[in-house]
């Protein structure tokens, strides 16, 4: 199942960004990642702030925030497209959420992280990519 995690500098988001960016965030990726609109899957997807001290990320020019989405998926979850429209929509929703322009882009760093078969677990049994594929198709059913 998908996780994503978005590391920033306290104060970093507004108060509103603050608020909605796991839910946004969570939303993005299970969108990309084409799984259906259920609550099931919507549960699944995990979404984490972590928000750094005040001085803990700097950059050698500057002291202005940079933002850190680190997104985990099942290896061939996402196609090359799909990657693509990943980081460009979670790239927009930070910026959003952070009350920045788009010219900012280059503040938000978005890192995917594709995890091998049979190294993933829930439930206390390993999960693999083609039982999820199998219960997408049928929670769309269901849908």
């Amino acid at each position: 199942m998908p996780m994503i995690r978005l590391t920033v500098p306290t104060g970093a988001l507004t108060d509103q960004g603050r608020v909605t960016i796991q839910q946004e965030l969570a939303a993005v990726l299970l969108r990309w990642e084409g799984a259906p609109d259920t609550a099931f899957f919507r549960a699944q997807a995990w979404s984490y702030l972590t928000e750094l001290p005040e001085s803990a990320q700097k950059t050698a020019e500057d002291d202005e925030p940079r933002f850190l989405v680190e997104v985990t998926v099942p290896q061939g979850a996402l196609s090359e497209r799909r990657k693509a429209g990943l980081v460009e929509e979670a790239t927009a929703t930070v910026l959003s959420a952070a009350g920045l322009s788009p010219d900012q882009a280059l503040r938000v760093w978005v890192l995917v992280h594709e995890q091998p078969e049979g190294t993933w677990g829930a439930g206390g049994s390993v999960v693999r990519y083609a039982d999820l594929v199998a219960l997408a198709k049928g929670q769309r059913a269901d849908a």
